[in-house]
């Protein structure tokens, strides 16, 4: 997603790709999904990996659950920033023109956010059998 926006944009900086929202809103959804999923919301896989690498922290060290939690915050934090820079506002000014997505690049999104999404319905293929 950062790539497409760098290929649109030529730039890395947030601020300079404010308000893609009104241009490309398909790839503005891709870059909500992915968010979402990056924030370890319920019922993400990341949020499943982020309570068992919590949870053994601390039955490592009970001191590193609020370095743990602060990470997770910190990513969450993040992850909401760069989609309100990259995504929300004013279109800025300076981009005079702007090429359309790619069927590629949504094919792209689709193989990254698909298994993600199939694993949120059968963590079993990962996780083994629940007894």
């Amino acid at each position: 997603l950062a790539n497409t926006n760098y290929e649109r944009t030529h730039s890395r900086t947030l601020l300079l790709a404010r308000g893609l929202q009104l241009i490309l809103p398909l790839m503005a959804s891709w870059w909500l999904l992915a968010n979402l999923m990056n924030m370890a919301l319920p019922p993400t896989i990341n949020l499943t990996g982020e309570l068992l690498i919590i949870t053994s922290m601390y039955n490592w060290s009970p001191l590193t659950i609020m370095l743990t939690g602060a990470g997770t915050l910190l990513t969450a934090a993040y992850s909401l920033h760069m989609f309100l820079m990259t995504q929300r506002g004013k279109f800025p000014r300076h981009i005079i023109k702007m090429s359309p997505t790619h069927t590629r690049e949504h094919l792209l999104m689709a193989l990254h956010i698909l298994p993600l999404l199939m694993l949120l319905t059968k963590p079993e293929l990962v996780m083994g059998p629940l007894s």
